[in-house]
Protein backbone atom coordinates (compact mmCIF):
# COMPACT_ATOMS: atom_id res chain seq x y z
CA UNK A 1 0.00 0.00 0.00
CA UNK A 2 1.27 3.62 -0.66
CA UNK A 3 2.65 5.72 2.28
CA UNK A 4 2.19 8.97 2.08
CA UNK A 5 -0.05 10.96 0.04
CA UNK A 6 1.50 12.94 -3.08
CA UNK A 7 -0.62 16.79 -3.03
CA UNK A 8 -0.46 18.39 -6.43
CA UNK A 9 -1.90 21.97 -6.38
CA UNK A 10 -2.81 23.97 -9.32
CA UNK A 11 -3.27 27.16 -10.00
CA UNK A 12 -7.23 26.60 -10.91
CA UNK A 13 -9.25 24.29 -12.28
CA UNK A 14 -8.72 24.45 -15.67
CA UNK A 15 -4.84 24.01 -15.74
CA UNK A 16 -5.90 21.15 -13.18
CA UNK A 17 -8.04 19.52 -15.84
CA UNK A 18 -5.90 19.48 -18.76
CA UNK A 19 -2.81 18.54 -15.81
CA UNK A 20 -5.14 15.15 -15.39
CA UNK A 21 -5.25 14.62 -18.69
CA UNK A 22 -2.06 14.29 -19.98
CA UNK A 23 -1.36 12.18 -16.35
CA UNK A 24 -3.86 10.28 -17.25
CA UNK A 25 -2.18 9.49 -21.35
CA UNK A 26 1.11 8.97 -19.65
CA UNK A 27 0.36 6.65 -17.40
CA UNK A 28 -2.09 4.20 -19.51
CA UNK A 29 0.50 4.55 -22.49
CA UNK A 30 3.11 3.02 -19.70
CA UNK A 31 0.57 0.49 -18.64
CA UNK A 32 -0.13 -0.63 -22.19
CA UNK A 33 3.65 -0.68 -22.53
CA UNK A 34 4.32 -3.06 -19.63
CA UNK A 35 1.44 -5.32 -19.95
CA UNK A 36 -0.52 -4.77 -23.19
CA UNK A 37 -3.80 -3.57 -21.37
CA UNK A 38 -4.84 -0.59 -18.92
CA UNK A 39 -8.14 -0.45 -16.96
CA UNK A 40 -9.08 2.83 -15.85
CA UNK A 41 -11.66 3.91 -13.62
CA UNK A 42 -13.52 6.92 -13.85
CA UNK A 43 -15.20 9.09 -11.88
CA UNK A 44 -18.82 11.94 -12.59
CA UNK A 45 -19.28 15.13 -11.36
CA UNK A 46 -17.39 18.44 -13.21
CA UNK A 47 -14.02 17.68 -12.67
CA UNK A 48 -14.83 14.24 -14.03
CA UNK A 49 -15.67 15.21 -17.15
CA UNK A 50 -13.33 18.07 -17.32
CA UNK A 51 -10.84 16.03 -17.51
CA UNK A 52 -12.31 13.67 -20.29
CA UNK A 53 -13.17 16.64 -21.99
CA UNK A 54 -9.40 18.20 -21.71
CA UNK A 55 -7.79 14.78 -22.63
CA UNK A 56 -10.28 14.58 -25.99
CA UNK A 57 -8.58 18.20 -26.71
CA UNK A 58 -5.04 17.85 -26.04
CA UNK A 59 -2.82 16.18 -28.57
CA UNK A 60 -2.10 13.03 -25.59
CA UNK A 61 -5.21 11.04 -26.92
CA UNK A 62 -3.29 10.00 -29.92
CA UNK A 63 -0.89 8.29 -28.38
CA UNK A 64 -2.96 5.94 -26.16
CA UNK A 65 -4.09 2.38 -28.53
CA UNK A 66 -7.79 3.28 -27.02
CA UNK A 67 -8.27 -0.59 -28.33
CA UNK A 68 -6.51 -1.98 -25.90
CA UNK A 69 -7.77 -0.04 -22.89
CA UNK A 70 -10.77 -1.04 -20.39
CA UNK A 71 -12.86 1.85 -18.95
CA UNK A 72 -14.99 1.19 -15.35
CA UNK A 73 -16.59 3.46 -12.97
CA UNK A 74 -16.44 4.11 -9.51
CA UNK A 75 -20.27 4.66 -8.79
CA UNK A 76 -23.50 5.22 -10.87
CA UNK A 77 -26.63 6.67 -10.47
CA UNK A 78 -29.14 3.85 -10.50
CA UNK A 79 -31.45 5.27 -13.37
CA UNK A 80 -32.31 4.46 -16.99
CA UNK A 81 -29.74 4.41 -19.92
CA UNK A 82 -28.84 7.24 -21.47
CA UNK A 83 -30.50 9.10 -18.54
CA UNK A 84 -28.11 12.87 -18.50
CA UNK A 85 -27.50 11.90 -14.67
CA UNK A 86 -25.48 9.10 -15.47
CA UNK A 87 -22.18 9.02 -14.96
CA UNK A 88 -21.74 7.30 -18.02
CA UNK A 89 -23.84 9.26 -20.48
CA UNK A 90 -21.30 12.10 -19.23
CA UNK A 91 -18.52 10.38 -19.93
CA UNK A 92 -19.68 9.70 -23.55
CA UNK A 93 -20.54 12.75 -24.44
CA UNK A 94 -17.27 14.41 -22.76
CA UNK A 95 -15.10 11.91 -24.84
CA UNK A 96 -15.90 8.10 -25.11
CA UNK A 97 -18.00 8.27 -27.90
CA UNK A 98 -15.29 9.92 -29.96
CA UNK A 99 -12.68 7.23 -29.16
CA UNK A 100 -12.07 3.63 -30.91
CA UNK A 101 -12.13 1.68 -27.55
CA UNK A 102 -13.50 -1.92 -27.93
CA UNK A 103 -17.43 -2.10 -26.66
CA UNK A 104 -16.74 -4.92 -25.04
CA UNK A 105 -14.28 -2.82 -23.11
CA UNK A 106 -16.36 -0.10 -21.80
CA UNK A 107 -17.90 -1.94 -18.45
CA UNK A 108 -21.03 0.34 -17.81
CA UNK A 109 -22.59 -0.47 -14.63
CA UNK A 110 -25.89 -2.04 -15.33
CA UNK A 111 -28.96 0.64 -15.63
CA UNK A 112 -32.51 0.78 -13.90
CA UNK A 113 -33.80 0.11 -17.08
CA UNK A 114 -31.39 -3.27 -17.93
CA UNK A 115 -33.18 -5.78 -18.37
CA UNK A 116 -33.67 -8.44 -16.23
CA UNK A 117 -32.23 -6.20 -13.44
CA UNK A 118 -34.01 -6.66 -10.23
CA UNK A 119 -32.76 -3.39 -8.66
CA UNK A 120 -30.06 -1.38 -7.22
CA UNK A 121 -28.61 -4.55 -4.84
CA UNK A 122 -28.95 -6.74 -8.26
CA UNK A 123 -27.53 -4.26 -10.23
CA UNK A 124 -24.35 -3.93 -7.45
CA UNK A 125 -24.33 -7.50 -7.77
CA UNK A 126 -24.07 -7.85 -11.69
CA UNK A 127 -21.29 -5.64 -11.53
CA UNK A 128 -19.23 -7.43 -9.14
CA UNK A 129 -19.37 -10.11 -11.42
CA UNK A 130 -18.18 -8.20 -14.48
CA UNK A 131 -15.07 -7.56 -11.99
CA UNK A 132 -14.69 -10.70 -11.08
CA UNK A 133 -15.24 -12.20 -15.00
CA UNK A 134 -12.47 -9.93 -16.12
CA UNK A 135 -10.24 -10.50 -13.68
CA UNK A 136 -10.82 -14.49 -14.09
CA UNK A 137 -10.12 -13.83 -17.54
CA UNK A 138 -6.50 -12.10 -17.03
CA UNK A 139 -5.66 -14.23 -14.25
CA UNK A 140 -6.04 -12.12 -11.36
CA UNK A 141 -9.44 -13.74 -10.20
CA UNK A 142 -8.57 -14.11 -6.58
CA UNK A 143 -8.71 -10.77 -6.12
CA UNK A 144 -11.96 -9.92 -7.79
CA UNK A 145 -11.00 -7.34 -9.89
CA UNK A 146 -8.51 -6.33 -13.10
CA UNK A 147 -6.13 -4.78 -12.10
CA UNK A 148 -6.64 -1.10 -12.38
CA UNK A 149 -3.97 1.09 -13.48
CA UNK A 150 -5.58 4.34 -12.47
CA UNK A 151 -8.90 4.61 -10.39
CA UNK A 152 -10.18 8.65 -10.17
CA UNK A 153 -12.00 10.21 -7.46
CA UNK A 154 -13.95 13.20 -7.21
CA UNK A 155 -14.41 14.35 -3.50
CA UNK A 156 -17.58 15.65 -1.96
CA UNK A 157 -18.20 18.90 -0.07
CA UNK A 158 -18.93 16.35 2.64
CA UNK A 159 -15.49 14.29 1.93
CA UNK A 160 -17.71 11.47 0.84
CA UNK A 161 -16.05 9.32 -2.69
CA UNK A 162 -17.66 7.77 -5.15
CA UNK A 163 -21.00 6.92 -3.27
CA UNK A 164 -19.25 6.34 0.17
CA UNK A 165 -21.11 8.83 2.57
CA UNK A 166 -20.60 9.65 5.77
CA UNK A 167 -21.97 7.80 7.96
CA UNK A 168 -23.95 5.48 5.69
CA UNK A 169 -23.39 1.91 5.35
CA UNK A 170 -20.75 1.56 2.65
CA UNK A 171 -18.47 3.04 4.64
CA UNK A 172 -18.22 0.00 6.69
CA UNK A 173 -17.95 -2.73 4.35
CA UNK A 174 -15.10 -4.65 4.04
CA UNK A 175 -15.88 -7.60 2.17
CA UNK A 176 -18.00 -7.03 -1.44
CA UNK A 177 -16.35 -5.31 -3.63
CA UNK A 178 -19.55 -3.11 -5.24
CA UNK A 179 -22.77 -2.31 -2.96
CA UNK A 180 -25.83 -1.36 -3.78
CA UNK A 181 -26.52 2.68 -2.07
CA UNK A 182 -30.40 3.20 -0.58
CA UNK A 183 -30.76 6.28 0.92
CA UNK A 184 -28.09 8.70 -0.51
CA UNK A 185 -28.28 12.02 1.03
CA UNK A 186 -27.04 13.40 -2.62
CA UNK A 187 -29.86 12.62 -4.92
CA UNK A 188 -30.74 10.58 -6.20
CA UNK A 189 -31.03 8.27 -3.47
CA UNK A 190 -30.15 4.81 -5.52
CA UNK A 191 -26.59 4.13 -6.51
CA UNK A 192 -24.15 1.51 -7.20
CA UNK A 193 -20.49 1.96 -5.83
CA UNK A 194 -17.77 0.38 -5.61
CA UNK A 195 -16.13 0.37 -1.79
CA UNK A 196 -12.96 1.05 -0.11
CA UNK A 197 -11.73 -2.53 -0.58
CA UNK A 198 -12.32 -2.44 -4.25
CA UNK A 199 -10.83 1.04 -4.78
CA UNK A 200 -7.60 0.19 -2.80
CA UNK A 201 -7.28 -2.73 -5.66
CA UNK A 202 -5.97 0.22 -8.01
CA UNK A 203 -2.25 0.38 -8.50
CA UNK A 204 -2.84 4.70 -8.70
CA UNK A 205 -5.53 6.15 -6.73
CA UNK A 206 -6.33 10.38 -7.96
CA UNK A 207 -8.58 12.20 -5.83
CA UNK A 208 -9.29 15.18 -7.80
CA UNK A 209 -11.06 18.07 -6.24
CA UNK A 210 -11.37 22.12 -7.78
CA UNK A 211 -13.06 24.71 -5.85
CA UNK A 212 -13.53 26.54 -2.23
CA UNK A 213 -16.59 24.44 -1.53
CA UNK A 214 -14.14 21.41 -1.47
CA UNK A 215 -11.40 22.73 0.57
CA UNK A 216 -12.52 21.95 4.13
CA UNK A 217 -13.53 18.29 2.97
CA UNK A 218 -10.12 18.39 1.46
CA UNK A 219 -8.54 19.40 4.64
CA UNK A 220 -10.59 17.58 6.98
CA UNK A 221 -9.48 14.44 4.78
CA UNK A 222 -5.77 15.39 4.79
CA UNK A 223 -5.52 15.66 8.70
CA UNK A 224 -6.26 12.57 10.31
CA UNK A 225 -9.91 12.31 10.27
CA UNK A 226 -11.44 8.72 10.28
CA UNK A 227 -13.51 6.80 7.64
CA UNK A 228 -16.69 7.09 8.85
CA UNK A 229 -16.53 11.20 9.10
CA UNK A 230 -14.70 11.22 6.25
CA UNK A 231 -14.42 8.35 3.78
CA UNK A 232 -12.35 10.36 1.21
CA UNK A 233 -9.42 10.20 4.23
CA UNK A 234 -9.47 6.73 3.94
CA UNK A 235 -9.13 5.88 0.02
CA UNK A 236 -5.21 4.66 -0.86
CA UNK A 237 -3.59 3.00 -3.90
CA UNK A 238 -1.26 -0.21 -4.19
CA UNK A 239 1.43 2.30 -5.32
CA UNK A 240 0.45 6.03 -5.28
CA UNK A 241 -2.37 8.07 -3.60
CA UNK A 242 -2.30 11.68 -5.04
CA UNK A 243 -4.73 14.28 -4.29
CA UNK A 244 -4.76 16.50 -7.67
CA UNK A 245 -6.33 20.06 -6.30
CA UNK A 246 -6.97 23.54 -7.71
CA UNK A 247 -5.40 26.32 -5.21
CA UNK A 248 -8.84 27.10 -3.72
CA UNK A 249 -9.56 23.55 -2.89
CA UNK A 250 -6.53 23.64 -1.23
CA UNK A 251 -6.24 26.01 1.19
CA UNK A 252 -7.14 23.82 4.31
CA UNK A 253 -4.46 21.33 3.35
CA UNK A 254 -1.42 21.45 6.09
CA UNK A 255 1.51 23.15 3.93
CA UNK A 256 4.10 20.19 5.17
CA UNK A 257 1.57 17.81 2.70
CA UNK A 258 1.86 20.19 0.01
CA UNK A 259 4.95 18.16 -2.11
CA UNK A 260 4.58 20.16 -6.11
CA UNK A 261 2.68 23.41 -6.94
CA UNK A 262 2.40 24.10 -10.78
CA UNK A 263 2.55 27.43 -11.39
Amino acid sequence: MSSAPLVVVHADADLLARSVADRLVTRLVEALSDRGRAHVVLTGGGMGSAVLSALGEGPGRDAVDWARVHVWWGDERFLPSGHPDRNETQAREALLDRLPLDPRHVHAVPASDTPGVGGVDDAAARYADELARVADHEGAGREGTPAFDVLMLGVGPDAHVASIFPEQAAVHEQERLVVGVHGSPKPPPLRVTLTLPAIARAQEVWLVAAGAEKAQAVGLSLSGAGPVQAPAAAVRGRRVTAWLLDRAAATTVPPALVRIASP
